[in-house]
């Protein structure tokens, strides 16, 4: 655990290495089999929300002041590298068992013209929620309007399975980028099927719980057909940060986190870290990166029965200032040599100069579910991190398994997804995979 530390509407494109007005702003309508997707799949949308909220087309309130927005378009993904924004909605789908590679082109395509309306607060399509017939489900489900963008990013990745689908039915085996495996076992894992895998998996960030739950709500209808929701999960209360401006949060151990996080600004980091390269058959994933998820749950009671100064150790860090044990403010560099800081405490452990000076961005959320059956809350962390290879995540969590913290936490999710780079103008997310 690393805490604190498409082609026009009605028709299928003939070759999906050409570039298509799948993700053009402009583009008015997205594929046939999409537009049946929505309206066969309005009946299941909830299951992608798990508890979705119906409020009052999309769009600015007029006089409002405009919320930040994120192009969806450029060299990378938004999502990474953009300030962390207070609501997640996470969702791994799995491809249908009879999809082909043309599903897999015409999904992505529907997908990545959606999403780029959907970040500048605009409905899936043009007729949106309430603009087309009033005998037929509406293209837009209808909860996100008024609410603008709110800062929303959406982001795309591509899980190992996806390269190893019987009999490469999908043409992109030879493809597959070496980094990209499932995680292997970690000491202390105890992951559960029902949050674990994906073939594709939707991150939607954004300062509006509503406009994230909407943002995978609708996408899930546009892949009724193609994909089905494998598990999802929503988070809040960001626990890291991206931008020098944003104050560092707090998890729900109640420390600070993500202090000496990567930010956006930090080109020279980024390169190192979290940047892939690409050469050869990979080439289509240069100036995009790798994501692993990890779902941690929190033994929340029996962390709160600690004492101030066992919490303290356990971290290596001081509770209510974020400083480190060894001395100065919370962004003072932690001193490892005279004893303040445990040689088990997090801190140390998930540090840089112990980890052959791997670092890691990290984008993660709080998480509560209720409570479980012992009545006790079913909460944690729902950890995101990019980097430039998964081994860097690897090399740390093998690192971690003296952590102190081991004893209040356990692992129950786990994915690894390959991010590509972002969408040009005209083009679609993962369009170079196809070429």
């Amino acid at each position: 655990m690393t805490l604190p530390e498409t082609a026009p509407a009605g028709a299928e494109p003939a070759d999906a290495s050409a570039p298509t007005a799948a993700a053009s702003p402009d583009r008015t309508g997205i594929s046939r089999r999409g537009l049946i997707g929505w309206a066969v799949g309005s009946g299941v949308a909830g299951l992608a929300v798990g508890a979705g909220a119906a409020a009052a087309g999309a769009g600015i309130l007029r006089g409002a002041a405009p919320p930040d927005e994120f192009a969806f378009e450029g060299a990378h993904q938004a999502g990474i590298t953009t300030r962390v924004q207070d609501h997640l909605h996470f969702a791994s789908f799995d491809m249908m068992p009879r999809a082909r590679r043309d599903d897999l082109v015409s999904l992505l395509q529907d997908w990545s013209h959606a999403a780029a309306r959907m970040v500048t607060g605009l409905d899936v399509s043009a007729s949106g929620a309430v603009g087309g017939p009033s005998e037929a489900p509406p293209d837009d489900s209808g909860e996100a309007q008024g609410l603008g963008a709110t800062g929303l990013t959406i982001t795309f990745g591509l899980g190992p399975g996806l390269f190893d689908a019987d009999g490469d039915r999908f043409g992109i085996a030879h493809r597959r980028p070496a980094a990209l495996a499932p995680l292997p076992a970690f000491v202390g894992d105890a992951l559960d099927e029902a949050y674990t895998g994906g073939d594709l998996c939707i991150q939607a960030c954004a300062d509006d719980p509503q406009v994230a739950v909407h943002a995978v709500r609708n996408l899930s209808r546009i892949a009724f057909g193609r994909a089905r929701l494998r598990w999802s999960q929503l988070g809040f209360g960001r626990t890291s940060r991206t931008s020098a401006e944003q104050q560092t949060p707090r998890n729900l151990f109640g420390f600070k986190d993500g202090t000496a996080n990567i930010l956006g600004d930090d080109a020279e980091a980024l390169d190192a870290h979290v940047w892939a390269g690409g050469g050869g058959e990979q080439a289509w994933m240069a100036g995009g990166s790798y994501l692993v998820a990890r779902k941690i749950a929190m033994h929340i009671e029996t962390w709160d029965r600690l004492r101030l100064s066992e919490q303290d150790r356990t971290i290596g860090r001081a509770k209510g200032t974020g400083a480190p044990l060894s001395g100065g403010d919370e962004f003072a560099e932690p001193s490892f040599h005279g004893g303040a800081i445990d040689a088990n405490a997090h801190v140390r452990l998930a540090h840089p100069t112990v980890n052959d000076g791997v670092r890691i961005l990290r984008r993660g959320y709080n998480y509560v579910d209720g409570n479980n059956g012992l009545g006790k809350l079913d909460a944690g962390l729902f950890f995101l991190s990019y980097q430039r290879t998964p081994a860097q995540f690897i090399g740390i969590q093998k690192r971690l398994a003296t952590d102190l913290m081991s004893e209040y936490v356990t692992h129950v999710g786990s994915g690894v997804w390959a991010i590509p780079p972002g969408a040009q103008k005209g083009s679609y997310v993962g369009a170079g995979l196809f070429s």
